[in-house]
């Protein structure tokens, strides 16, 4: 049986929408990184590795979510979404901390490693 690689490396994180955010990172178990994103932007295209990795750095202790702002409007006005990279840490429903603009991986693994 042919493995679909993409598929294999879309997994590190999950990909939330308008209709999912309450079921992924809300109502999560782990402490959720959720990265808000555009495939336009620079700086999160320049981010999108280090999120991934640190989806794999943090397996099992924490989920790592990504939202296309284009594509989930609500989401951005809840949470007052004006610029991108938006990475905000949730734990146990709750917004605890956020970064706006790239970060290197070690000041988001510290944000993050604070939420577990």
């Amino acid at each position: 049986m042919k493995t679909d690689t993409n598929a294999v490396a879309d997994k590190v994180y999950v990909e939330v929408t308008d209709d999912s955010f309450a079921t992924e990172v809300l109502n999560s178990d782990q402490p959720v990184l959720v990265d808000f994103w555009a495939s336009w932007c620079g700086p999160c295209r320049m981010i999108s590795p280090v999120v991934e990795s640190l989806a794999l750095d943090f397996a099992g202790k924490a989920k790592v979510a990504k939202v296309d702002v284009d594509a989930n409007p609500q989401l951005c006005a809840q949470f007052n979404i004006r610029s991108i990279p938006a990475l905000l840490f949730f734990k146990n429903g709750k917004l605890m901390d956020g970064i706006v603009g790239a970060a290197s991986k070690t000041v988001i693994a510290d944000k993050l490693s604070k939420c577990l």
